[in-house]
């Protein structure tokens, strides 16, 4: 028997936490992990580890998981050979279209594709050969107005400020429940220890959220904001830094700030307050205070995000930190300097150049809104998506109206899917193609780096050896070019490795090969505890994308939006508005087939305030049916004194008792899907993001 020692970081969430993973090999029966633990020599993330990471043996061991590409031949799963299944797919995608045109081929690349860096650097060597302009992912799922921001304003969709958590003396967050997520578009393991730090040096940390979450119970202040309302409490706060006097000079420079001031004039506290449900003088305490601290920083995610009004958040956001001085400022907000620099490497992107057949909703960097998805399948007619390839997605439970998506799935000529399941999705899909699993491939996080609370590096080798007969994400990527190309007759150009890639924008970025670090994928591999490459600094105005180099705080596009928000209706009385909440042992739709993270208390219930309760006639625990515009599920409720009076709320990512998805559920706790009430006409419109947030439901006994 053999024991070795392996150091690498966890790719399940944002947080990549540094791991020192035990192996056992025996002769006769191979390798197998025998410990997962916190790497104490990380810097970054401190020996922190979550129970997602540990459970990285479940996911390699699971009896569930694909291994071998699979054919479905009418109700039965039937292995295929590698090179049978690239043919098939050539010919089917190539034939259909050969009759109905390019954009017959939907894409749609889910979360797990900017976790595995062979799907970042080689997804689109297939799929770009597509040449449709129907592709979809996640981005526009729970994050797309954050990108959209940054582009309108910075010129980039990458030039994403993150929270200087570490130096910070006031830290504002609105919709984000970073101890349940590990952070989000904020990489940052470790993060209870470094909100208490906050606190610890005289700070404080105020969360705004209609549930009073994980983090929200060790906060200084917590403010409940009705559903949807986050933009009407950021313009009374951003109105009141201007009414009171409570800006501070930047050094950065910025166009429009004196139009802006002028256009939100009318959308002060007082007018804000029954939009948000936050009283007038708790909106402008809120802005004093966050402006007379020495530091800080407003830090809005997915919550703010998946609302009708996420730009508008994402937008006020920015500019209340712009307006403090916290924008590129030790303490606020600032950019990282990565070492593999997307930013530096790609375009700044583009914005509503096409849009989509049936809605005419706004592509962004190439992509359209998810939200559209189903009816460009469904909707009959010239460009009528014929066939769907995803990618390392589960839309069905992911993405609004699940069951209207199923019922697009079900009329397709042809579905491909790139996943190690037989899931709520894939089980429509005539051909799936598992990649190898995580443990068995090296990766580098190019994504991850570029959110992360400090500039770090690290390259992880894989831990156990590429079965035989089993294909990198990447390898499969590459076969399906060959195959498609050779059928359309089209040149196709020679390709390298990912760790390859990577070395070449190692070489070439800050810290490359004219720095002191040199750094090399050679040079990380002998240190496989990650390299610290220093806290972050300001860096914003040489990095600017904008034509003329200078922040662009009015961009037309959202001053147009101020009408569309000053249209909507107030509220009703009595109207229940649905959220969705996270769970530290939760990501996404894939990660309830575990014993180990599902154990404990049942936590897919509905959560209630008591006087909801009270006011239906409904009692803890009941089973209670929920009704939405599209659907209805019924599942047990839970009173809760969390929940802000008139919300409900639902975790996203469970329902896993549809037909034909082949996975043993852990404790028998498949839940509903809250994507089977969320409303694929519900969504920003000015990104096209999806509305998860705020949906009206009703309530009754089941």
């Amino acid at each position: 028997m053999t024991k070795t020692l392996h150091h690498r970081a966890c790719h399940l969430c944002e947080a990549i936490c540094g791991l020192t993973i035990e192996t056992t090999t025996e002769e006769g029966l191979g390798t197998r992990i025998t410990s997962i633990k916190g790497d104490a020599l990380d810097s970054f993330s401190r020996g922190h580890i979550c129970p997602k990471a540990v459970a990285l043996q479940d996911i390699q061991n699971d009896p569930d998981r694909l291994r071998q590409p699979m054919l479905r031949v009418g109700t039965q799963w039937q292995p295929i050979e590698w090179q049978a299944a690239f043919d098939l797919v050539a010919e089917r995608v190539f034939s259909i279209q050969q009759r109905h045109g390019q954009n017959a081929i939907a894409v749609y690349q889910g979360n797990p594709s900017v976790h595995n860096y062979g799907l970042m650097t080689h997804s689109n060597y297939f799929l770009g050969l597509l040449k449709t302009r129907n592709r979809f992912s996640a981005t526009s799922v729970d994050q797309l107005p954050h990108h959209l921001t940054s582009y309108l304003m910075y010129g980039h969709g990458l030039l994403l400020p993150i929270p200087d958590i570490d130096h910070t003396d006031f830290m504002l967050i609105l919709g984000g429940n970073p101890l349940a997520s590990n952070g989000s578009i904020m990489t940052v393991p470790d993060v209870e220890k470094r909100l208490k730090a906050i606190q610890a040096r005289g700070g404080k940390v105020v969360v705004v959220d209609p549930r009073r979450s994980e983090t929200a119970a060790i906060a200084d202040q917590h403010l409940f904001v009705r559903p949807g309302g986050d933009a009407a409490l950021l313009f009374g706060l951003l109105n009141t830094l201007f009414e009171e006097n409570l800006t501070r000079a930047s050094h950065l420079p910025v166009d429009g700030l004196d139009l802006v001031r002028q256009s939100i004039s009318h959308l002060h506290a007082e007018a804000m307050s029954p939009r948000c449900g936050v009283p007038a003088e708790h909106i402008r305490q809120l802005a004093r205070d966050f402006a007379t601290a020495d530091k800080a920083v407003c830090y809005g995610r997915m919550g703010i995000s998946t609302q009708a009004f996420g730009t508008l958040c994402h937008w006020l956001v920015q500019l209340i930190n712009l307006v403090t001085g916290n924008l590129d400022r030790v303490g606020g907000a600032l950019c990282t300097e990565p070492a593999v620099d997307l930013v530096a490497s790609t375009s700044g992107g583009h914005f509503n150049r096409w849009q989509s057949r049936v809605s005419g909703l706004p592509e962004y960097a190439g992509e359209l809104p998810v939200s559209a998805l189903a009816e460009e399948m469904l909707g009959e007619g010239e460009g009528q998506v014929r066939a769907l390839i995803t990618v390392a997605g589960n839309p069905v439970l992911s993405t609004p109206n699940g069951r209207k998506l199923e019922q697009a799935l079900e009329g397709l000529e042809f579905m491909l899917s790139i996943d190690l399941y037989i899931n709520e999705t894939t089980r429509y899909a005539d051909l799936i193609l598992p990649s190898t699993s995580a443990l068995e491939n090296d990766h580098y996080d190019t994504t991850f780096n570029m959110f992360a609370v400090r500039n770090v590096t690290r390259f992880n080798r894989a831990i156990l050896e590429k079965p035989e007969g089993a294909l990198h994400d990447w390898e499969i990527f590459v076969g399906l070019a060959q195959a498609f190309a050779a059928r359309a007759e089209r040149e196709l150009k020679p390709t390298i490795a990912p760790s390859q890639m990577i070395d070449r924008g190692l070489r070439a970025g800050l810290y490359g090969d004219v720095s002191e670090y040199k750094l090399s994928v050679e040079l990380l591999r002998d240190h496989p505890h990650g390299l610290d490459l220093g806290a972050l600094k300001p860096n914003l105005q040489p990095r600017l994308k904008t034509a003329n180099q200078r922040i662009q705080a009015a961009p037309d596009v959202i001053l147009a939006d101020l009408a569309r928000f000053a249209a909507v209706e107030p509220p009703q009385a009595g109207e229940l508005l649905l959220i969705g909440r996270r769970h530290v042992r939760s990501n996404n739709s894939w990660m309830h087939n575990y014993h180990r993270l599902v154990k404990g208390k049942p936590r897919h219930q509905l959560l209630m305030h008591p006087d909801d309760l009270s006011s239906r006639g409904l009692s803890d625990g009941q089973w209670v049916r929920v009704s939405s515009r599209v659907g209805m599920v019924e599942v047990q409720v839970v009173g809760s004194l969390e929940m802000m009076p008139g919300v409900v709320s639902l975790p996203h990512g469970w329902g896993h008792a549809r037909p034909g998805v082949q996975m043993e559920i852990a404790g028998n706790q498949p839940g509903v899907s809250a994507n089977d009430l969320t409303d694929e006409r519900q969504l920003d419109r000015l990104s096209g993001n999806a509305a998860l947030n705020g949906v009206p439901v009703q309530v009754a006994a089941a």
